[in-house]
């Protein structure tokens, strides 16, 4: 068997499928700004939040690894819980990813608002002590919480805002939109290991609402996207409605949660799941772009 590369490791453990939900909320934010680009502060926002996204991958691959959490898991294998790399430059790779964050976050800042700091520093904390520190909150069942405000309220209105500094209503509808989808990623990701981790004492969403209340929670939270994203076609501008095209894919995750219960299944509708937030997240700003 051919040996695998230490950079593929390092990008395994970064988990690049995850990157498109850093980048959506960066691109419907910009997008939903009746404002000219400004290509500077945009590429900013998008190394602040896939900077994120890599940085809290890493974290939370230290923080479950080294409390032994993540070692029979059906998902993909974990860089300490399946002892590829060493722990503690796995938690320098989290800390690098923040510390650029840190750095294109403190450059927006200076551009636009000093106030973006520490809205920057609540992030980074948020992302460590999700599965870091003595308590991690998503060992709560307040992950879905963060993530949504995060990587939909914040990551969405926080984009508008470096463009246009203002915070507007078309923004805030939109981010409640990609937060909805980016949470239901984890509530997916959460489903299929509602019994690793309920044995392993990670007392998640999952966990606390059971497999019957997850699926339902999911399905809600897809169908409930879509919904917001045809209102905001109808206030704002027709040209969104072609965020419908994601009706199908939007319909069939909604009945293979319900359906596919098996993890080698459910892994498949995580996928498919960020499929639906990328395609849904394009189709928006293309929509949006096009008719503000």
């Amino acid at each position: 068997m051919k040996p695998i590369s230490k950079v593929s490791l390092w990008v395994e453990g970064a988990r690049p499928k995850t990157i498109p939900a850093a980048v959506v909320p960066v691109l419907v934010g910009t997008s939903s700004v009746d404002t000219d680009l400004n290509l500077y502060r945009f590429l900013l926002a998008l190394v602040v939040s896939i900077s994120l996204q890599v940085g809290v991958n890493y974290a939370n691959d230290y923080s479950d690894g080294i409390r032994g959490t993540d070692k029979d898991r059906a998902g993909p294998r974990r860089l300490v819980g399946s002892q590829l790399i060493n722990p503690e430059k796995v938690k320098l790779a989290a800390a690098l990813s923040f510390l650029l964050a840190a750095i294109a976050g403190l450059l927006l800042a200076v551009a636009v608002s000093l106030w973006l700091i520490a809205i920057g520093c609540l992030a980074i904390l948020a992302a460590w002590f999700y599965t870091g520190g003595s308590k991690p909150y998503g060992y709560s069942g307040f992950g879905e919480i963060s993530v949504f405000i995060f990587f939909g309220l914040v990551a969405t209105v926080g984009s508008a805002f470096v463009q246009s500094e203002r915070v507007e209503t078309t923004a805030i509808l939109c981010s409640i939109a990609v937060g909805f989808l980016a949470t239901a990623l984890l509530v997916t990701n959460n489903l299929r290991d509602i019994e690793t981790d309920s044995n392993t004492g990670k007392q998640t969403l999952a966990v606390r609402l059971g497999r019957s209340g997850t699926q339902t929670l999911y399905a809600f939270l897809l169908i409930g996207a879509l919904a917001l994203n045809v209102l905001i076609a109808f206030l704002y501008t027709y040209l969104a409605l072609i965020v419908l095209v994601s009706l199908p894919l939007t319909l069939k995750l909604s009945y293979d949660v319900y359906s596919k219960l098996e993890s080698t299944n459910l892994i498949k509708v995580l996928e498919n799941t960020a499929k639906l937030h990328l395609l849904s997240g394009l189709l928006l700003s293309i929509g949006l772009v096009l008719g503000l």
